[in-house]
This record gives structure tokens, sequence and C-alpha cells, in this order.
């Protein structure tokens, strides 16, 4: 075993758990309120008087609603669109807890982040496989000529397009294996996945991140850094449920595992 790549795995683990644990990461997400089924534009636990009008949200409060807008008191009507900031920056506060305005698939919602969370309150951590040289495995991106929308399930029972940009061919103890993956903006890679051990000894579902690949699509596959995705945190979150072919049929005994509590 690398002792480099194993210290390498240890600090991006120590990283990723201050990451999920940090005021307003995954763990502090309180609530996804869609704005559709709001009863007279009032959403249960968020502040103020909501409505969807010519492709933007507007808010109205008044001085009870204790809402902050861009650091400062907030009285009156707002229009706003979706927030793309971190949400620590976002536009809306209301004390300590933060309101992101978020669009999906044309419809509105308004999530709250809360530092006093209850998850995050219990979280002691992230189960994950200590690194093992195995999982990091030569991959290779085979882009396919147009890209592909596929209509999964959500974690909120919902189902909603999946962009798919190409697929993931690699090996794993001596089978050939394929995972179908997005390609982000920057390039980089990024798959939603099952094995033999999801539901079982893992999450249900979790994402690999593999970066970007070369010029001749070659990248490494490195299981290792298997995450659990944002609604293994917090409830939530409408994370992807694999597509169809990524469920991977062998038990992929590495990364992140389960979240741990008090």
């Amino acid at each position: 075993m690398s002792t480099d790549a194993a210290q390498e795995w240890k600090n991006w683990h120590e990283r990723r758990v201050a990451s999920v644990s940090a005021p307003y990461g995954p763990l502090a997400l309180t609530g996804t309120h869609w704005l559709a089924d709001a009863v007279e534009g009032r959403i249960p636990a968020v502040p103020g008087t909501w409505r969807e009008e010519d492709g933007a949200v507007v808010l109205t409060a008044g001085e009870e609603d204790g809402i902050a807008l861009d650091g400062r008191p907030f009285t009156g009507e707002a229009r706003l669109t979706a927030d793309h900031a971190p949400v620590a920056e976002s536009r809306l506060a209301q004390g300590a807890r933060r309101l992101v305005v978020l669009r999906r698939e044309g419809l509105w919602a308004v999530r709250v982040w809360d530092p006093g969370a209850e998850r995050r309150r219990a979280f002691a951590g992230i189960e994950a496989t200590p690194y093992d040289p195995r999982w990091a495995v030569p991959a290779v991106f085979r882009p396919y000529g147009e890209a592909r929308t596929v209509r999964v399930a959500n974690a909120d029972g919902v189902e909603r397009g999946l962009g798919l940009g190409g697929e993931l061919a690699f090996a794993l103890d001596g089978r050939e294996h394929t995972l179908q993956v997005a390609v982000e903006d920057d390039g980089a890679l990024w798959a939603v996945f099952a094995d033999e051990t999801s539901g079982d000894s893992t999450f249900p579902f979790r994402f690999l991140r593999p970066g970007a690949p070369d010029a001749h699509g070659r990248l490494t596959a490195d299981f290792n850094r298997a995450l659990l995705p944002p609604c293994a945190f917090a409830d939530h979150f409408i994370c992807p449920f694999p597509p169809p072919g990524n469920t991977l049929g062998t038990p992929v005994t590495a990364g992140e595992r389960t979240v741990l509590t008090h």
C-alpha cells in the first residue's frame, strides 16, 4: 500500500467529515418546501408569504417575520431568483437560519438551513472503509454522441430527469463494469451507483466523483472515495437514485458506508 495514498485518503476523509458537519453543511438542512404546496402563500416553519410571479419568487414580509435580506432587516416585497451562492452567503436569513430559493424542473422551493438542526447535533462521524489500493482502478470515459436524459426516482419519491453524458468503463476483481455518468460544467464526471452492499452494509446508493478524464478519456475510478449522497445526512434532499444499469453486480467494500450518530 502506498503510504502517501493512504494518508491522502485520511486527509480527504477528515475534510469530508468537517464539511458535512459545518454550520451550513448538509446536516443543517431542515426542510425543502415547494411553493406549489403552499396554502395561500404560507410555508410551515418559514416566515413571510411566498408566491411565484413572472419567472421569479416574490417574498412579502413584515417586521414580525424577523427576516434579513442582504444582511439588513427586511420588510415589504422582494423579487428573488434561485440562489446559487454558498448557503452561508444566501441572501435571506432569519437569525442563524438561512432561507435558500431553489428551482428544479420549473418548480420553486424554499430550503431552510439551521445550524441547530437535530441531525447536526446528533452527528458522530462517517463510517468509512480504510484505504485499500485495489479499489483505485484505471478507467476510460466513453462519451455519448449526444447528451441523454433519463427519468429516475428521487429520494422524495418524485421522478426527475438525470442528464447523462457517457459511460465510465473499468474492471473490478477481473470483471468489466460500466457506469453511466453525468458530465459537469468543468468536465468532471459524476455517477450515482449501487452495488451488492447497498442497503445492507452501506447506504442504498452512493456517488462517485472521479474527476475529469484526460485527452484520451483516461482517469482513475477510486471507490475509496465513494460518497454518501446528501440525503444520507438529511431527509430533505432530493437525490436521484441510480439510473438503469448503474447497479454493480459485485460488492464494493470501499468508501463511505453510513452516517454515525450519538
